[in-house]
């Protein structure tokens, strides 16, 4: 009878080997999925000590060992959607599921109807959010409300400018008048946001007022703001414009300018439209003076209307950032990576998820790409780490296992039956 429990200890271990290499075979197409298998071992019945035959033990069959899991990289594929993120490398990505929390590496994210970033099976991504477009140093499921970017009024500007050295001084007798073009030698414009995101043309104004050979040339500043008032007026039209000095830039005979002379703040006006009175630092800095066309060389500003959210995009540190109808970009939050002592003591609990055990160790979590974490890589997921070809040959060899046993079996029971036949 040993022979059958044998030959049956064969049958049940190449029947699990069939199930663990169905179940990989299945999963080919599973994004993040991670495969297994079968670890067998030998089995011997237990002699009492000073009782096994000295010429040594015929076993009793086979059993499996442990299902081992695979957590080798999959290959990285690119899509369409900018919430699928890929882990190339270790670590998983943690959810609040149902208010437990798993981990898993199918990265196919997209916006439940209450903002939370989600996975097909509605787990809640669990990250770092963010406060006022800055990382907090919190964790929790990560939720997109910023669905609109309030807008941020003008402060500050840096206008690289040339000033040709080769143009004529205006006459100190004819005063400065944006509209006497003969009053100053060159104008450029530069759009600026108030404190309600309203748009305005800032014109500036640049007027040589001397020139010599031993200090340099010396050009007057003034600026010119679209609908605004100056500020000593008690109200202006929408279409009025307030007018002022900026200050006066020195140059020295090589055509560079002071470092006394770059930096001015316009003011003394107010906005036609109620927003917040205005001042803004114009920082000249990078400006020069050859004798080469009136031009700007580079021209920076901050503020911005008002802006809708249009896409979201991921880095490969995690950090997720919404991008907004006004070119405006604003941290979201941050993907974290959690990683283990052990991944191989993991749970599966379904749904492409794992659970933390004793065996796996406590959850290290961190930001990817640093302490030995993956990178994340957007507009991608992570393929099954099936490799369809060695899980067909196993299928075959498992195949022949199961068959092998059930031959020894037939024989097993033909040998019984010659015996009755006694």
């Amino acid at each position: 009878m040993s022979t059958f429990q044998t030959a049956l200890s064969g049958l049940q271990a190449a029947s699990t080997n069939l199930q663990v290499l169905g179940n990989n075979i299945a999963n080919a197409s599973t994004v993040g999925f991670k495969a297994s298998n079968a670890q067998f071992a030998d089995a011997y019945a237990a002699a009492v000590a000073g009782s096994a035959p000295s010429n040594g033990q015929v076993g009793i069959g086979t059993q499996v060992a442990s299902i081992a899991q695979q957590f080798s990289q999959g290959n990285i594929q690119t899509t369409n959607n900018p919430l699928d993120v890929a882990v190339n490398g270790a670590g998983f990505f943690q959810f609040n599921y149902n208010g437990a929390t798993v981990y898993g590496r199918n990265g196919q994210f997209h916006l439940d109807s209450n903002g939370f970033i989600v996975d097909s099976s509605g787990g809640k991504l669990v990250g770092m959010p963010a406060s006022s477009g800055a990382i907090s140093s919190g964790s929790g499921p990560l939720q997109v409300l910023a669905n609109v970017l309030a807008p941020s009024g003008t402060s500050k500007v840096n206008l690289g400018v040339n000033l040709n050295a080769s143009d004529t001084a205006v006459p100190s007798g004819v005063a400065f008048d944006p509209t006497n073009p003969a009053s100053y030698n060159y104008s450029t414009v530069t759009t600026v946001y108030d404190s309600l995101g309203e748009s305005h043309l800032m014109t500036t104004y640049y007027r040589e007022s001397s020139a010599t050979s031993t200090s340099g040339q010396s050009w007057n500043a003034y600026f010119s703001m679209a609908g605004a008032y100056p500020s000593t007026a008690t109200s202006g039209s929408a279409t009025s414009s307030a007018t002022g000095s900026i200050g006066t830039l020195s140059f020295d005979t090589n055509g560079t300018l002071s470092p006394a002379s770059s930096g001015f703040v316009v003011s003394g006006y107010s906005w036609s439209d109620g927003a917040t009175s205005g001042a803004i630092a114009v920082n000249y800095t990078g400006s020069t003076n050859y004798a080469a066309t009136d031009g700007v060389n580079t021209v920076q500003a901050d503020g911005y209307g008002i802006g809708q959210l249009s896409n979201i995009s991921v880095s490969a540190d995690g950090t997720v950032f919404g991008v907004y109808s006004n070119g405006q970009s604003w941290t979201l939050g941050r993907i974290t990576l959690t990683n283990f002592a052990n991944p191989q003591g993991l749970q599966r609990a379904g749904n492409n998820y794992f659970v933390a055990t004793s065996n796996s160790g406590q959850p290290v979590t961190g930001t990817p790409s640093a302490n030995g974490l993956g990178t994340l890589q957007s507009n991608a997921v992570e393929a099954s780490n099936v490799d369809l070809s060695t899980q067909l040959v196993s299928l075959i060899v498992a195949q022949q296992a199961y068959q092998a046993n059930s031959q020894t079996i037939k024989t097993e029971n033909q040998v019984v039956q010659t015996l009755l036949a006694l």
